[in-house]
């Protein structure tokens, strides 16, 4: 009897270690160990939250091919790559698209921003357009070779795909650059540490 309850118990911490394994839970916010973007399973490289003085904002998950540590692994990496973002209170959509443009441009040289702008106005109007996100809504930014970068607000891909695999990396900057929207959501983003 003693045996069985020991194999039933040991069943039961396995399948909790996998359960746990299989997702990372940020403020409530569940991000599952994989994602399929277009047919090509990505897994979680980390995920975190983004704080504005003290209040949280939004979690972020970045998914890739494979497991990265430092943002140049992250920009260099060939194929799909997603980032997903669900708001943690609500914001003014323009004034997060408005944030999106200052970060792009804090963390680009001003040559390389000024080739971007079409896509940084874009995307501005993009966010703009839904007027504000609420709690638990969520919106993903998609690199998908072959197509572009595709924007999905609330579950909806958003308009044409942004086509220079430039505006993809500038748009991770925002979390990953020199001057990152949060440190520590920078760090959580590259697996460097959790939330």
């Amino acid at each position: 009897m003693k045996a069985i309850r020991n194999a039933v118990l040991a069943l039961a911490a396995a399948t909790f270690a996998w359960g746990a394994a299989a997702q990372a839970t940020v403020s409530g916010v569940k991000y599952e160990e994989t994602a399929d973007v277009r047919g090509t399973k990505l897994q979680l490289n980390g995920a975190g939250i983004r704080y504005k003085a003290v209040f949280k904002v939004y979690t972020a998950g970045l998914y890739l091919p494979k497991k990265a540590s430092t943002t140049e692994e992250v920009l260099a990496m060939p194929g799909a790559r997603r980032m997903s973002i669900t708001m943690l209170r609500e914001i003014d959509s323009s004034e997060l698209g408005k944030l999106f443009s200052r970060g792009m441009e804090d963390n680009m040289d001003k040559a390389a921003f000024s080739k971007l702008v079409p896509g940084v106005v874009r995307m501005s109007q993009i966010f703009s357009e839904h007027k504000k996100l609420n709690p638990g809504e969520n919106f993903q930014i998609d690199w998908i070779p072959g197509t572009g970068t595709v924007v999905t607000v609330k579950g909806v891909p958003q308009g044409e795909p942004f086509k220079e695999p430039e505006f993809y990396n500038a748009l991770l900057r925002i979390w990953l650059g020199s001057s990152p929207a949060d440190y520590k959501l920078k760090d959580a983003l590259l697996g460097k540490s959790a939330s």
